[in-house]
């Protein structure tokens, strides 16, 4: 179990670089003025989504039910497992809203500027420090 948990920990750390690297490209993509430029963010963007982001989300998802599906009585038991699978699903919104503002950006349709990017980058450091305290500490009421 030991094994699954290291990968497990792996996938979160690449999932969360992705999600931490994916809107800075959207602050400088919506800041770029020229069609290079804006054609490179195309291309990086889509290779960060889809051949890093997404991979270590699937992953990060798929070792964590097996871990929890290997002690379901005991981690279902405590409200602040509830609360870390809220905020996991919080994640995966997250991440499909990336997707959604990727193929804005593509398509140049997107409605946001640099400085909305910059303040949506900053949300997922919320739900980490909330993952990382609740499994680490597993506060009791």
């Amino acid at each position: 179990m030991l094994w699954i948990k290291s990968f497990h920990i792996i996938a979160i750390v690449c999932w969360f670089s992705g999600l931490f690297y994916l809107p800075r490209l959207f602050v400088y993509h919506a800041m770029s003025e020229d069609q290079p430029s804006k054609d490179r963010f195309v291309i990086m963007e889509r290779k960060l989504f889809w051949g890093i982001t997404t991979p270590s989300m699937v992953a990060t998802l798929a070792l964590g039910f097996w871990l929890l599906y290997g002690n379901w009585s005991y981690f279902m038991a405590w409200w602040w497992m509830h609360v870390k699978l809220a905020m996991v699903a919080l994640l995966m919104i997250y991440h499909v809203v990336c997707w959604w503002h990727m193929v804005q950006l593509r398509d140049e349709r997107s409605v946001r500027g640099h400085v909305f990017f910059r303040i949506f980058n900053e949300l997922p450091v919320f739900l980490l420090v909330g993952v990382v305290v609740l499994i680490v500490v597993k506060p009791t009421l």
